[in-house]
């Protein structure tokens, strides 16, 4: 790691390591303290002494709190994975009490319902869990995913996208499926009934998150029929706010259907996109699964889903 020498682990007082996580995250000493149950001298003291390990500044003082270093980001990277894994270890040996625990959770959800889903779990967790903390990432294009599930950075993840690797665990959600909506006037509302005509349409649709073909069948079938694609974007909203105001025609999950009506006054078109469904699925690292509040939070995330989307999306 760049700009970290090695240094020899019996010389350093591990009390610092939550110190660092607490100031990396609140980017103010004043708030880590208080997160801390700390004096502010004293998380002074202890920065000086992180400072002295690491051989670099790792928060730099701007405006009323702290700006970090490439140094601070890496150590962070590592460090609070580990963190994370050994609160975990000690919580388990204790037991889970979902009343009194006040552990943290971090989800992606880079399906467009993550926000509504983030709502719905928060709602549930306030009567069942009300000590417990979930953070959310709803990031259509989420960076290193894998990785910061392996790391212990995410706990879970809801996606259509799933690893390729060996050592994730998973469970099927929902399905969802591709489906075309235009505003309410647009001519291609009451005339599209065939494939035919559905590919003479111009559409507005998610950039591709990944290169090359997909492997899910859902979106195999639909890359298959080389639509005119107009415009791409970064989000699902935004084909959204398109397609109610212009001729194109937008590409979205059939989960986005109720929002995209309500908010949007978009309507389906009445002729099927594709054939094949797109599995959403719910995964996590394997070495997590017996985790009982890991097994919590993962019902808690199925039962908010079932809220956000309906039986008839099962």
């Amino acid at each position: 790691m760049a700009g970290i020498h090695m240094v020899n682990l019996r010389s350093v007082d591990l009390n610092l390591l939550p110190i660092f996580e607490a100031v990396y995250e609140e980017r103010n000493l004043t708030s880590a303290a208080l997160r801390l149950a700390m004096s502010q001298p004293a998380v002074s003291n202890a920065v000086a002494r992180l400072r002295a390990v690491f051989n670099d500044d790792l928060f730099v003082p701007h405006g009323r709190g702290v700006s970090l270093t490439a140094t601070a980001d890496a150590v962070y990277a590592k460090l609070h994975g580990v963190l994370s894994t050994v609160r975990d270890s000690v919580s388990e040996s204790r037991g889970f009490d979902p009343k009194s625990s006040t552990r943290s959770f971090f989800i992606s959800v880079p399906h467009p319902l993550g926000p509504l889903l983030a709502i719905r779990l928060r709602d549930r967790l306030a009567v069942a869990a009300p000590g417990v903390k979930v953070l959310f990432s709803t990031r259509s294009r989420p960076v290193e995913q894998e990785q910061a599930l392996l790391d212990g950075r995410f706990d879970a993840a809801v996606d259509w996208l799933v690893p390729e690797r060996n050592r994730f665990s998973e469970t099927v959600l929902f399905e969802d499926a591709i489906v075309a909506v235009a505003r309410q006037d647009h001519p291609a509302i009451h005339k599209t009934r065939t494939k035919k005509a559905l590919n003479a349409l111009t559409f507005v649709a998610l950039r591709p998150r990944v290169e090359g073909g997909s492997l899910i069948p859902g979106i195999q079938e639909w890359s298959h029929l080389m639509p005119n694609m107009a415009l791409e974007v970064s989000e699902f909203l935004e084909v959204l706010v398109v397609a109610s105001q212009s001729d194109l025609v937008g590409l979205i999950p059939r989960s986005m259907l109720k929002l995209a009506r309500e908010s949007f006054q978009l309507r389906a078109l009445p002729v099927a996109v594709t054939t094949k469904t797109i599995p959403i699925k719910l995964f996590w690292t394997t070495s997590r699964s017996a985790d009982p509040a890991q097994i919590f939070i993962r019902k808690q995330i199925e039962s908010a889903s079932r809220a956000v989307t309906g039986r008839d999306l099962r």
